[in-house]
């Protein structure tokens, strides 16, 4: 599926209303020196073959070897890019909910125990992503298979409430690219206007009769409302005009098969070529690339050209993230694992590749971004809080230095969430239940 130059354009000639706006939208996205443009979340399923219960080293862990990285067996492939990341040693999401995969996933992006706050994206996305046409892109692989909700997703409108990411990468390019909608000059609804604005005086109504608790939970309602009914709604502003016409290779992404594992490879390529085009695009600034779900039944040994294929052999994530209490080389729960988060790890390096190849300035996209891959617990097998892997890449338009190890043993993550506000330019002075100043070293 693409969309040509001339349709595109034609697309951009229906909206000749919103043009007034697009030198502001411009200079937004073009202004951003010292701060970075754009933050994209990468997450995977169920840690990594961290220290285990019995002591043995962590497998993930990059190394300061005399100012050079040491890439770690499971970072490995990151080899040539790690100048464009810092890795982050020994930060902890806190005691609460230790040993669980639903209690990390909540604490993750929101800093807060039990999901009780908005996560970092959500912020953002009401902040610095503001004037984009999409203020956020929550993108999924199989994140919603056998309709997974609640805990399972990362991302937090508000306390307890999370909503479901785009597991379909064309109806994601669709919602982002498509023509501008006609309005009926019949004055008939516009297919544009929200259903919540047409029910305006009801629902002002309705609210006026609850409680403030209830009315809190009306809102967080109506958000989620507004977040669905932005699926199926075109943008009401151009992107910039130094987007090129947008293009994303669908191949073996198919009807009846975005939840089969066989496809899983090609869906996640889709998605980050979807996100990064987004990007590039001006259609957004801020994005979430959710890859399966924690506690993750994905049938990772039928992921064709992968290190762990095994037609003949069923081995999901989350069955091998249990590998016992040892590192043990005879052990296939061990070694499958480790060949899984290799494979995550290379679809992150995904990420950076596609980043890096679009010009931007006088550098690349990955140059003004900010890049976070993550997962809800270290070690898959033990389900820790501590020594999280998070890895952060590129310059962050210049407030952030690539290329290094920091060791943070002990600090608590919402130092990192506040960091990542503060390279987008928000002065926020905290962030979730322990994030009372910047993560030290981090930002320049």
């Amino acid at each position: 599926m693409t969309i040509s130059r001339r349709g595109f354009l034609f697309g951009l000639g229906a909206s000749a209303a919103a043009l007034p706006f697009a030198g502001t939208l411009s200079r937004a996205f073009g202004d951003a020196s010292g701060r970075a443009r754009r933050v994209i979340v990468f997450y995977f399923p169920d840690g990594v073959p961290g220290r285990s219960q019995d002591g043995d080293a962590s497998l993930w862990e990059a190394r300061d070897e005399g100012g050079r990285v040491g890439l770690s067996e499971c970072l490995e492939p990151l080899r040539g890019v790690e100048g464009e990341c810092v890795f982050l040693n020994g930060l902890s999401m806190g005691g609460a909910d230790e040993g669980s995969h639903p209690g990390g996933a909540k604490k993750l992006l929101t800093g807060v125990d039990g999901g009780h706050g908005e996560s970092i994206d959500r912020s953002l996305a009401r902040s610095a992503g503001a004037p984009a046409p999409h203020p956020h892109l929550y993108l999924g692989a199989m994140a919603t298979v056998s309709g997974a909700s609640g805990d399972k997703h990362i991302s937090y409108l508000g306390p307890g409430h999370t909503v479901p990411p785009e597991d379909d990468p064309r109806r994601a390019f669709a919602r982002l690219f498509r023509d501008v909608m006609p309005v009926d000059p019949g004055g008939a609804w516009d297919p544009r206007q929200s259903l919540l604005d047409v029910s305006r005086e009801e629902l002002d109504a309705l609210s006026r009769g609850l409680g403030t608790r209830e009315r809190g939970k009306l809102a967080l309602h109506l958000e989620a409302i507004r977040e669905l009914e932005s699926r199926l709604a075109p943008p009401t502003e151009p992107p910039p005009a130094s987007c090129e016409a947008p293009a994303v290779d669908f191949a073996g992404v198919m009807d009846g098969a975005l939840h089969t594992p066989e496809r899983f490879g090609d869906i996640l390529r889709a998605q980050i070529d979807v996100m990064v085009t987004a990007m590039a695009c001006g259609q957004t600034r801020v994005g979430v690339i959710q890859g399966s779900h924690h506690t993750s039944e994905l049938i990772m040994s039928r992921i064709a050209g992968s290190e762990m294929h095994d037609p003949g052999f069923d081995m999901r994530s989350h069955q091998a993230s249990h590998y016992g209490a040892r590192h043990d080389r005879g052990n296939r729960l061990f070694t499958d694992f480790v060949a899984q988060r290799r494979w995550w790890v290379s679809r992150f390096r995904d990420l950076l590749d596609a980043l890096r190849a679009r010009p931007e300035g006088e550098g690349t996209m990955l140059d003004h971004s900010l890049v976070l891959l993550c997962s809800e617990v270290s070690d898959g097998n033990t389900h820790s809080h501590a020594d999280m892997p998070f890895v952060v890449a590129g310059r962050a338009g210049g407030c952030v230095t690539p290329g290094r190890v920091l060791e943070h043993r002990g600090r608590r993550h919402g130092e990192l969430l506040l960091a990542m506000g503060h390279a987008m330019g928000e002065r926020w002075d905290r962030y979730g239940d322990a994030g009372h100043e910047p993560l030290p070293g981090l930002l320049s």
